[in-house]
């Protein structure tokens, strides 16, 4: 299936759009002023050790101290092969201590960034894993004799003094010694960069920063199906040929500049799925629809049979429009980044085979899904209860805002998101 990648960038913001057969996948959006930090690697500094909740507080130059929990700090593991319990927190930490760590979660409402000591950088087709020896294969690569093969090669590229692990991923597939050699010696020099500069700055630290949107597209986003990337920014657009020549040469074909006077969101009808994102309501095309609330607690999807009416009889209406609902949930999923724990409620259906089949659609559909998701079976109330790894913010925490109207019972567009639709305006109206 032809995937087209749209890269709209402006002095205030870049937005990233992934098109699957003219509908709309998934919505990046990274602005100028708050860039996500996930990925980022700080020295910081342990402000407060909580031996009761195994977890302490970290500066790492924010405003809001970071949490680290025991079983996010690398040190804490056994790792000779004796069983799994973790050394207290307060033998390894200890107020005004100085500790590398890398931010996992982006700071999201009011809880502060949540950080690890087992740091990993990610390249193009390898993730570097400096602490851990270990080769990992990604779960998409499913042919065994094809993961043993390049496990053998990854092993034989490391360096004999090499004492980190890879994970490798998918790109890694048809990649030549030359293009994995090349990546295990950038990632290298960044550990090597970063953990001197440890040694000699003080904390807190920013030590690595990761890619910005846009080059994470290149060498995190394309793939076998990606036909083209398009941005409609010249300078951005040879900014990203000279990273591109560097890091991801295989991906240049793919690159191009738009130039047409039409904005390039407006073309693939982006603008309208962004501001259709931001509501309750997702209609489906059999006249059903989904009822999707978000709270900072979990988000609850509800499926609705609407005006649907052309099943057989009323248990086939329920199946089909279950069926439909479980490929809408799984493109909403990734179109608004939700994650956390979200309850789906389905049509109730009394038929075990329409609950079996319902459920393998959903995993089917969240097969292309790139962020880590858990799916349970339906409950004794007839709910689906998930989980899908969050690390940067959702759509409606990056564009929206707590209504002040309504003391927080539904929200408005942030006074910065309508100034940056105005500026669009105007350069459409110019």
């Amino acid at each position: 299936m032809s995937e087209d990648i749209l890269i709209n960038i402006t002095p205030q913001e870049t937005r990233v759009a992934l098109v699957l057969q003219g509908a709309v996948q998934e919505l990046h959006i990274e602005r100028t002023l708050s860039r996500g930090m996930a990925g980022n690697v700080y020295l910081g500094k342990v402000v407060r050790v909580l031996p009761g909740m195994q977890s302490a507080f970290i500066d790492i130059g924010l405003e809001r101290a970071a949490f680290l929990h025991v079983a996010d700090i690398w040190d804490a593991r056994p790792h000779d092969g004796q069983a799994a319990v973790l050394a207290p927190i307060e033998r390894l930490l200890y107020d005004g201590m100085a500790i590398t760590v890398q931010v996992v979660k982006d700071p999201i409402g009011t809880k502060g960034a949540r950080l690890s000591t087992q740091i990993s950088i990610a390249g193009r087709m390898l993730v570097y894993l400096p602490q851990d020896p270990h080769i990992g294969i990604s779960q998409r690569i499913e042919n065994e004799n094809e993961r043993e093969m390049l496990r053998q090669k990854v092993r034989r590229l490391q360096h004999p003094d090499e004492r980190g692990g890879f994970i490798i991923r998918t790109m890694a597939e048809d990649a030549s010694d030359a293009d994995l050699s090349m990546d295990i010696d950038y990632m290298r020099k960044t550990w090597a960069t970063i953990t001197h500069m440890a040694k000699t700055k003080p904390a807190p630290t920013l030590l690595y920063q990761d890619l910005n949107l846009a080059q994470r597209v290149l060498r995190d986003f394309v793939n076998e199906d990606t036909s083209t990337i398009q941005v409609d920014s010249r300078e951005n657009f040879q900014k990203l040929e000279q990273f591109g020549t560097l890091f991801t040469p295989s991906v240049l074909p793919k690159l191009a500049h738009y130039t047409g006077e039409r904005p390039l969101f407006d073309l693939y009808g982006v603008e309208e799925e962004i501001q259709r994102a931001l509501g309750r309501r997702v209609d489906l095309k059999s006249g059903g629809y989904l009822i999707v609330d978000q709270t900072e607690a979990m988000t609850t999807i509800d499926v609705n049979t609407g005006s649907f009416v052309n099943g057989r009889n009323f248990d086939d209406t329920i199946f089909k429009t279950n069926l439909e609902a479980a490929h809408a949930i799984a493109r909403q999923l990734r179109l608004r980044n939700l994650g956390g724990i979200i309850i789906l409620d389905f049509i109730d259906m009394e038929n075990a085979d329409h609950k079996s089949s319902v459920l393998s659609e959903l995993h089917k559909a969240l097969a292309r899904d790139r962020t880590k998701v858990s799916v349970s079976t339906f409950s004794a109330l007839g709910l689906v209860e998930m989980t899908r790894k969050r690390t940067r913010e959702s759509l409606a925490h990056i564009l929206c805002e707590t209504c002040p109207s309504c003391a927080g019972k539904g929200q408005v567009k942030t006074a910065r998101t309508i100034c940056y639709e105005i500026l669009r305006e105007l350069l459409r109206e110019a």
